[in-house]
């Protein structure tokens, strides 16, 4: 059974201090359309720039997961993406009036409970999963880093850490759904080692910084004077190291609480991959670089996944969706330069047209007319004009808008094609179209053979209608 996506039912905020900033910070979760996804807005700055909640735009991973796009970033993205994957969530704005996410208590548990708050709502578009068909490994020798995700009909995380402390040892936490995650991973703190805080504090780094929004393991010998310079650094009458080997400030939720942690930040980090994940993640020493890296591993493995079901087989003498004539009456194109004869499929993410070569071509009487093959300039001008129906399906009146090519990558002919042959060209959206620019794959093939393939970006634009005459 298909799964809808969702998104909530209204707009919900939450405030406090980025971690790192200090400064103050509004975050409002908005409801979104159907395949919005993820993203941020910082509305404090001109224009209001959003910044999609994707790996590719991640410019740093030292202290937190930040992401940079349309010349705005925002910082400390991993809790708040891991409470939306969470949630079950698929659409989601979030507003922000600074550069940081506000960073709570140091887990997700506060963002969960405030869409929990305001409930979910069920839309009419089906949710895309991403199924692991492999072993997709990811490791850094340097710092023992291993990641693996193997093929399961769930969303599964195992994570192990061991940062060869003695207070800490190594720690163990897992999942064995995602459903999971509220019950068993989204009160977990952030922790960071006493010398680290201590280093972070005398360079200004986490202005934000307080003693309720994080765990701080105590690794080394402690005079009583330092407690007192700690203590008066975050307004604290006193401070102690606990049992546990953690300042006393606060209570471990779980013995584990850092491990389980970890594993928050990896389903956030892993959030940038853009889909539903569907697989057994298991991680050794995780940290957001690393995570980002394995995204993108994922990613790649999505996009060679989606090139492989191109190579469906069509029928080309099927009843067709669109026939010559309608096709004219969604593009300007007109004899000799018309290079689509059928639309066999068509969706908001793809579309299939069909070319018959004949020797009564035009360009045949030029076009090495001894020994006459298809041009591939005109192979890509026909998967341009099929790739432009899918384009301008997506508004209403296609009559008065144009498909114009910004850009062709990664062109690639594998075989000639003759007259007599019949082309069945298939175009596949690589991402929501944004502003009116499209992003395709297209794959061109006669019976099961691939003859040619290209990735187009095009620009959809309004045709300007001539003023009257005075």
């Amino acid at each position: 059974m298909n799964v809808r996506q969702k998104t909530i039912k209204q707009e919900i905020s939450a405030s406090g201090v980025g971690l790192h900033t200090g400064a103050n910070v509004t975050l409002t979760f908005c409801p979104a359309p159907e395949n919005h996804g993820f993203k941020f807005q910082r509305i404090d700055l001109d224009g209001h720039p959003i910044i999609e909640a994707d790996a590719d735009n991640v410019t740093d991973t030292s202290r937190g997961t930040t992401l940079t796009q349309n010349g705005a970033s925002v910082s400390t993205v991993e809790h708040v993406m891991a409470s939306l994957v969470g949630m079950d969530l698929d659409n989601i704005l979030i507003k922000l009036d600074g550069p940081e996410t506000p960073i709570m208590d140091g887990s997700s548990i506060q963002f969960v409970d405030l869409l929990e708050e305001v409930g979910t709502v069920e839309q009419n578009a089906d949710r895309e999963y991403f199924t692991i068909p492999h072993n997709i490994t990811y490791t850094e020798e340097d710092r023992k880093v291993e990641i693996v995700a193997m093929p399961l009909d769930d969303y599964r995380f195992t994570c192990m850490i061991d940062y060869n402390s003695p207070v800490l040892g190594s720690q163990h936490a897992g999942i064995n759904t995602i459903a999971e995650f509220k019950k068993e991973i989204a009160s977990c703190r952030t922790f960071c080692f006493l010398h680290e805080l201590e280093y972070q504090l005398s360079h200004n780094l986490i202005k934000g910084g307080d003693l309720n929004n994080a765990i701080v393991i105590v690794d080394k010998e402690v005079t009583k004077d330092e407690l007192s310079h700690l203590a008066k650094l975050f307004n604290r009458k006193d401070i102690d190291v606990a049992p546990q080997g953690i300042l006393n400030n606060m209570e471990l939720r779980y013995q584990n609480e850092p491990a389980r942690h970890k594993l928050l930040d990896m389903i956030g980090d892993l959030a940038l991959v853009g889909m539903h994940l569907k697989g057994h993640i298991m991680a050794a020493r995780p940290g957001h670089a690393a995570n980002v890296a394995f995204a993108k591993k994922i990613k790649a493995a999505i996009k060679k996944e989606k090139n492989k079901k191109v190579q469906k087989v069509y029928d080309p003498s099927a009843k067709p969706l669109y026939d010559v004539v309608q096709i004219m009456d969604i593009l300007p194109h007109r004899q000799p330069f018309l290079f689509v004869d059928k639309i066999l499929e068509l969706s908001k993410n793809h579309v299939v047209g069909v070319k018959n070569v004949t020797m009564n071509e035009e360009f045949f009487k030029g076009h090495f007319p001894g020994a006459p093959v298809f041009p591939g300039v005109i192979q890509i001008e026909a998967m341009a004009q099929v790739g432009g129906i899918l384009v301008l399906s997506t508004v209403p009146d296609p009559r008065n808008y144009l498909t114009y090519f910004l850009k062709i990558d990664n062109v690639r002919f594998r075989a000639q094609v003759l007259p007599g042959d019949t082309i069945v060209f298939r175009c596949d959206l690589l991402e929501p179209i944004r502003r009116g620019i499209a992003q395709m794959k297209g794959v061109g093939m006669v019976g099961e053979k691939i003859v040619v393939e290209a990735e187009m970006m095009a620009q959809i634009s309004k045709v300007k209608q001539a003023e009257p005459a005075q």
